[in-house]
């Protein structure tokens, strides 16, 4: 994919928008989790060195509306503190103001717009709303991986508006997924978890003819093991996704899927529930699989060690409490043990989170900021963002 870097755009004396994907988890008006934000600051870095006004817009959360506890304000007073730079913080995203005050802002000032999302046109990308915010600058860079999934205003429409290019995370992104998809290198390992089998089949299809193992465990492995014909207890199901999934499994590539050999099963979901191992094919009527068992987490671990690429998007239990952290922490160190020798890949929120929580998050090859982006990535789904850039190729 031939895209503009900012290498390619001449930014001195420019106002340029940077749509950026500061979407972070918050406690009660706090940045509860900072890693969108660190990954934002490279691309700010380098166009102000280089001489830009810099303009910075995202979304926060979902909001249906104006919503207090969604403004931009802490965040960005967050991005100021990692970058080490004087933020102003607006409470308007487009509009006259707006104008104003990037204009009497300075050079040295990040202006951080307030969440693009309190505009009913952002997200059906209103031709309105996106001349509105294009009119904010002289240039654009679209260093939001996180949503570029997605066609809102923010991104696909000031990208067809003003000369644009892709930020450094943005081009990091594209550059780490494609080793994941056309790099010869074998073994290729993909390990899938979280709690849903719906969000993942359609890569589940698309990646089980390509790999070499896919290991899954989480809340969406149960729904599996249902799909084969085990009892799962209380376990989650998803019994909607059962037929597509006994296909998958019964298909021409079904023996890549290696499942949980042994799983963590409580009898209620709660962090103190009492807990037991039982092998994964004898979850008893009343057990509800919280995490992977420990046999399951050294089988996982051994094919992921001798690996040359690993994909890993998903924990493998409920992770958050200590009594079922095993499991993911047990992947999470694989993953990072396989990085010494091959390539890995780690995306999804609550697996970056394992991997920060670890303190193990800068042993990974590369820490994706976009879920759900990536996985439309490799289902090989085109990203309108990233797609809307390549008419600015002529200019790189």
């Amino acid at each position: 994919m031939r895209i503009p870097t900012i290498d390619s755009l001449e930014v001195a004396g420019k106002t340029v928008l940077v749509r950026a994907d500061l979407n972070v988890p918050m406690d009660r008006g706090v940045v509860a989790d900072d890693f969108r934000i660190l990954a934002s600051v490279p691309t700010i870095e380098i166009l102000r060195s280089r001489g830009a006004q810099v303009v910075v817009c995202s979304h926060l959360g979902r909001p249906d509306g104006v919503d207090e506890l969604l403004r931009m304000a802490p965040v960005a007073r967050r991005l100021g503190e990692i970058g080490d730079f004087p933020i102003l913080s607006l409470s308007k995203t487009v509009g006259d103001v707006v104008k104003e005050s990037i204009d009497r802002a300075g050079r040295e000032t990040v202006v951080v717009l307030e969440n693009t999302r309190f505009n009913e046109g952002e997200v059906r990308n209103d031709p309105e709303f996106a001349d509105q915010m294009a009119g904010l600058a002289d240039l654009f860079v679209n260093d939001a991986f996180g949503t570029a999934h997605r066609s809102h205003a923010s991104n696909v429409g000031v990208a067809s508006r003003i000369p644009s290019a892709a930020g450094v995370l943005l081009r990091s992104e594209i550059d780490a997924f494609d080793v994941l998809l056309d790099s010869p290198d074998r073994p290729y390992v993909v390990v899938l978890g979280g709690a849903k089998v719906s969000d993942k089949l359609a890569v589940m299809k698309r990646l089980i003819p390509k790999v070499d193992m896919m290991l899954v465990g989480g809340g969406m492995c149960f729904t599996l093991f249902a799909a084969a014909g085990y009892e799962i207890g209380t376990s989650l199901v998803e019994d909607s996704m059962i037929d597509e999934v006994k296909v998958l499994l019964n298909g021409e590539h079904g023996a890549k899927i290696l499942l949980p050999a042994d799983v963590v099963v409580a009898e209620s979901f709660a962090p103190d529930a009492a807990h037991h191992v039982t092998a994964g094919t004898a979850i008893p009527s009343t057990g509800m699989g919280l995490d992977i068992g420990p046999r399951a987490t050294q089988e996982f671990a051994d094919v992921i060690a001798a690996a040359a690429r690993v994909f890993w998007n998903g924990p493998m239990g409920v992770f958050e409490w200590e009594a079922f952290r095993s499991g993911t922490a047990g992947i999470a160190n694989a993953v990072a043990y396989a990085s010494a020798n091959g390539f890995t890949v780690v995306g999804g929120g609550d697996s970056v989170a394992a991997l920060r929580m670890l303190e193990i998050d800068r042993d990974i090859s590369h820490v994706s900021s976009g879920g759900g982006a990536g996985l439309k990535f490799l289902e090989g789904e085109v990203l309108p963002g990233v797609a809307v850039l390549e008419r600015w190729s002529t200019h790189a």
